[in-house]
């Protein structure tokens, strides 16, 4: 028989990180599954917006307690919970568990070999133009090549000229955070593509998703908020070209695989997120790596301790 643990867990940002949705604060749950000695640890950060909170997150995990313990697969797991942080916080553990029982590192467990080098995005929180565009110049001359700027609805022309005037040669993706409006899109994706942004990422809010439909843009546009798991995939086509998976989301690594193989027959191209987490959120999301055309795995880079 199997022991699992579950509890809140906090790490302060080293600074404030702002999105169109607001200023994010932490708070995580961690799930520790034990049996004969070996720990399989797994992280989740409830969000928001999708209706979770700490109190929600372990609610669901709690009401599994029971048939983890006694040895509920991961596959059983995907019926017993909706996707979500708290079935991501478990599907981790297990992944984790399993790959330790085999003795092989987690990517040798799912059959995937990772690249030599992952080199991931930058955030950049919202902000005046001129800080933007300083931070942008810092994260350039810390080594960071590809760069993703949170925008909200205001400001978007200054902000962006600002940027790319000082990171000239930098890749540039942009991240609307859902708070934009169908009316007016067509001119901002063409000033994004005349600044040489590499893609959009959701621009409108996730229900109006049919302004998408057939939209002639200049530029590839991802699907975050709008996409989950791979229910969402036939009502995304014709709308995006691209879906970010994240394992808070999928509700697991186990959805996430099953996510990116079909999403990639289906023609849609992959970027691998996170939230604000630690490393070991991160780590769980390695093996999505060699399918993803964009990498944004940054959220341990904004804490001021890591796990």
């Amino acid at each position: 028989m199997r022991v699992m643990r579950f509890y809140p867990q906090a790490w302060p940002l080293r600074t404030p990180f702002v999105i169109s949705r607001g200023e994010r604060t932490e708070a995580r749950v961690v799930v520790d599954i034990e049996p004969d000695g070996l720990h399989g640890i797994g992280e989740c950060t409830p969000y928001p917006r999708y209706g979770e909170t700490e109190s929600s997150v372990i609610g669901q995990i709690n009401s599994v307690l029971h048939g983890v313990e006694h040895g509920v697969s991961r596959d059983v797991l995907l019926q017993l919970l909706p996707a979500g942080a708290a079935r991501n916080a478990i599907d981790s553990a297990l992944w984790d568990l399993e790959r330790q029982m085999a003795g092989q590192t987690l990517a040798q467990y799912a059959g995937v070999t990772l690249p030599t080098r992952i080199a991931t995005a930058q955030n950049l929180g919202i902000d005046e133009p001129q800080q933007m565009a300083e931070a942008a110049r810092r994260c350039w001359e810390q080594g960071a090549r590809l760069l993703k700027v949170k925008l909200d609805d205001h400001l978007l022309t200054e902000r962006m000229v600002a940027i790319r005037a000082a990171v000239p040669q930098a890749t540039l993706i942009v991240d609307a955070n859902e708070s934009w409006q169908p009316e007016g899109l067509t001119t901002r994706c063409q000033l994004l593509a005349d600044l040489g942004v590499a893609m959009l990422e959701q621009p409108l809010p996730a229900e109006h998703d049919a302004a998408l439909q057939h939209f002639i843009h200049p530029l590839p546009i991802c699907a975050d908020e709008s996409c989950h798991t791979r229910d969402q995939l036939p009502m995304l086509q014709g709308s995006y070209e691209m879906i970010n998976i994240k394992l808070d989301k999928t509700g697991g690594l186990t959805e996430a695989l099953l996510l990116a193989r079909q999403a990639q027959d289906h023609g849609f191209a992959i970027m691998l997120g996170c939230m604000l987490c630690t490393s070991r959120a991160v780590a769980a999301a390695l093996p999505l790596t060699p399918q993803a055309s964009f990498i944004d795995l940054d959220g341990p880079t904004w804490l001021a301790m890591d796990a």
